[in-house]
Order: structure tokens, then sequence, then C-alpha cells
């Protein structure tokens, strides 16, 4: 069949859909924008590593503890009742991202992305048990040796290590650090906990180790949309082609304008550099993750020259076609307002967060019951209390002239993180229901001379006859 196409067709060629993926051996760069990336790498691997073993007031510092539904950070209690903080971070995040983004492009990819982050630790692991990027081509062609397998086993036996760590880090967010490490040396790790330490620590050496660029390149969606975001006032990596082209290689000594050449020696540094394998010398691309690494390698290069440094930049498309360029502009402002103002508000709702939950529950069975000439509603209150220390507390309602608040079981007291119901009846004067549904509003307050503070009102309905 196919013999025969070719002969129907001779002009005819086949191309694939799918190419295999070719390794691809980064160049060690140094410069400014590399030393940032070492910096964030550091900063945020410290953060990640370290915050499980950081205690405070006696316990660790970020543990979210879902057996216990408690989520700890720092001095903050959170429950499950206070999803709407998560729901405010989310939307947070979202806007910060289309505000850096529509700033500088793929800031985040470059420089904070989990995936980035990780990879730079496992290619320093590579560059410094198989050696540079030719001395790493050179080995990859070799036949299998003892040499070889040494160097490759050595170098995949410390990934794996390192991923376990991860791993291992991961859970003890979810488990307390110190004990996780005593189960962790007497071999008593609960089933979930070995589950999310293999499965996070193999997701680590797959996509750090292996994966690496086909990460960003076919499963991020973000590479996918972040034109969306792009303008021509964003300052995006670009490559001058009006002062580079045309390209060629020369000696220092000459003067390449006399030559008829631009600032472009063609060296191809800036793809060997290049962690997703691109040429930014062909414009702006969807695989480039905006890690800067082909600035620093082209401004080395154009020192070395003795050429002004710039050639690949960080600038905008109006500004590379000698148009006004704006960086500051009306949809930055907004982004900006927009996302200060939900950091604010998000502040505020925390600090005015008040550890206590009431749930009140009218009593369905029977709409009301006359008893001693008063008109009776039987309620359950459901008392939250989510402090970290045990209260006691008292229950006022209010709405309706000398009302009656009876309650059957004093004290109050509620420990920490537990729920308690508690029933109470509220009588009333028929003389006094101008309706018959009343709005009234029970407060429940602590009576610790400590927490004065602990203060919560919820309203409810008193139902009664027709007037």
């Amino acid at each position: 069949m196919e013999d025969s196409v070719k002969q129907n067709y001779p002009d005819e060629t086949t191309v694939s859909l799918y190419s295999k993926r070719e390794k691809i051996y980064p160049r060690e760069v140094h410069g400014k924008f590399a030393l940032l990336r070492f910096l964030s790498v550091v900063g945020l691997l410290g953060i990640f590593y370290g915050m499980p073993w950081v205690e405070w007031h006696g316990r660790q510092a970020i543990l979210l503890d879902l057996p216990a539904r408690k989520f700890y950070i720092f001095g903050l209690t959170l429950w499950p009742q206070d999803f709407l903080y998560l729901t405010f971070l989310l939307i947070i995040a979202a806007l910060s991202l289309f505000f850096f983004t529509a700033l500088a492009g793929r800031l985040w990819c470059g420089y904070a992305c989990p995936q980035t982050v990780w990879t730079e630790i496992f290619i320093w692991i590579e560059r410094s048990i198989e050696g540079s990027r030719l001395q790493q081509m050179k080995l990859d062609k070799e036949p299998m040796s003892w040499r070889k397998f040494r160097i490759k086993g050595t170098k995949h036996l410390v990934w794996i290590v390192f991923s376990a760590y991860t791993g291992f880090t991961f859970v003890a967010y979810f488990s307390p650090a110190r004990e996780l490490t005593r189960e962790l040396l007497h071999l008593q790790m609960g089933p979930w906990e070995i589950f999310w330490l293999i499965f996070y620590g193999f997701a680590t050496y797959g996509n750090a180790g292996w994966m690496r660029e086909q990460v960003c390149m076919y499963m991020c969606p973000y590479a996918r949309f972040q034109s969306a975001m792009f303008d021509d006032d964003t300052l995006v990596i670009s490559y001058d082609e009006k002062r580079g082209e045309p390209r060629g290689a020369r000696s220092v000594s000459i003067d390449h304008r006399r030559e008829g050449l631009g600032d472009c020696i063609n060296c191809t540094m800036c793809v060997q550099v290049c962690p997703t394998g691109i040429d930014i010398r062909d414009g702006l691309q969807y695989e480039c993750i905006g890690c800067s690494a082909c600035i620093d390698i082209c401004n080395d290069v154009m020192e070395k020259m003795n050429y002004p440094k710039g050639l690949i930049r960080y600038t905008t498309q109006n500004a590379i076609y000698g148009k006004e360029s704006r960086i500051i502009r009306p949809r930055l402002i907004i982004y900006a307002v927009v996302l200060l103002a939900l950091v604010g508000l998000f502040v505020y709702s925390i600090n005015q967060r008040t550890p206590l939950g009431l749930d009140v529950i009218r009593d369905r069975n029977q709409l009301y019951r006359e008893t001693q000439g008063f008109i009776e509603n039987v309620y359950t209150l459901k008392i939250l209390n989510m402090d970290e220390e045990n209260h006691e507390y008292e229950v006022v309602a209010e709405g309706i002239p000398d009302m009656q608040l009876i309650i059957d079981t004093l004290p109050i007291s509620v420990e920490s993180g537990k729920v308690k119901d508690v029933v109470v009846r509220i009588r009333a004067d028929e003389a006094n229901l101008t309706s018959r549904s009343s709005d009234i509003v029970f407060t429940l307050s602590s009576v610790d001379d400590d927490d004065e503070g602990l203060v919560i009102s919820e309203p409810a309905r008193f139902l009664g006859p027709l007037p």
C-alpha cells in the first residue's frame, strides 16, 4: 500500500505527528538573572523543607491536620467552616498570576514554579555527578561500561534519595514531622502516609528528573493560554532582530558593520543554555518559560566581543518595532488595585475572625406550643469552639419584649475543637407578638475574663399563632 502511494504521489512526504524526545543538555550559565534564579530556588526550597521543623507555641508552625479537621498556620487555627479563606487565597493567587504575566510575561514559570525549581536542583545534581554539558553528551554516546553504569547509577540514587525526602517533607505538612520521623525510623508509618510519600517522591523524580521541559510544553495549561494575558506592552524576553541580523561568525578584531553583519555572531549559546531547547531568535514561543538564561549568556558573549549588551533582553514588542511603549498602563493598574483590595480584605477578615461558631436549629416537630399562658419555641444551639482553649459561654436572646430564655443545662462548657448541642426554649407572651413570625437574635459570648472578644450572634425565627 505504501509503495503504491509513493508511486502515484512521488512528491508526497510522510510527517509523523509525534517526534521522539531528544534529551536537552542545558549549558551552565552565570549572570544577574542566573543569580536571581539561584536565590529564588534556595529561598523557596528552604521554606518548603524547613517549615515542617519550625515550632510555634509548642506545636508545628504549619500543620494541616486532616483527621482533626484543623489547619494550623502559625498562630492561626482554621477549620472547615473557614473554607472561605481558601477561596480568597485562590482568587488572590489567580489575580497575581494575571498581574505578573501582564507585567513581565512568565515570571512565575521562570523563577517560582515548582517544576522549574525542582528541575534546577535535579540539573545541578546531574551536572555535579556527570560533568559539564559536553561531558554529559559524550557520556551518553558511550557504550555501557562499568564507569558509565557507576556514574549513571550514582546520579539516579541521589535523585531517588532527594525525591524520597521531598515526599517525606510533603507528608510532614499533614503529619507532625517529628512524629513522622520516629514512625519512619521504627517502620511504623501508616498506609496513607507511605502511599503519599511514594507518590509525591515518584512524581518529583519523574517530572524533574525525566520529563523536565515536557511538563512545561505539553502538560502545563499555562503555556497555552498565556498569550491571552500578553499584549504589545508586556515585558518579554526578546531578540533584537534589527540589531542582530544578518548574523554570522567573525573575529573580535574585524569591523562587522563594514562587513554587513549584525551583532549576532551565531554562536548558538542562547540555544545551548535554554532548558526547553528553543531558539529565542525565532521570536516569542509558547515553549519559552522566561528563565532569562539566554539573556545572561548573550550579554556575556557581547561583552567578550566588545559589543553593547542587550541583544537579547527584557523588552516589549512595541519597543522592538520602534513604537511607543507603556509598561505602566490602565490594564496593569486595574489588576494592581483589585489585587491590593483583595489582599487588604483578606487581612482584615482574618484579623476580625472570631474562633467561635454558632448554628441555631429550630425544632421542626412542632411549630410552637402553649404553656402556662405563654407561646414557646424550642431551639438547638450548635456551639463550635474553634479556639485553642476550653471556654464557658453564656447565651442571650433578644427580639421580643419580655421574652424568657430557658436553658436546662448550665454551665455551657465547650472543649477546644469540640461541638456541643444545647437545647434552649424561648417563651413569649402572646400579647407581645405582632405577627405569626418574629425575628429574634441569639448572642453567644465567652464568660472567661481573658477572652471577652469571643462573641457571635445568629438570627432565628420565633413562630406563634395568627394574631
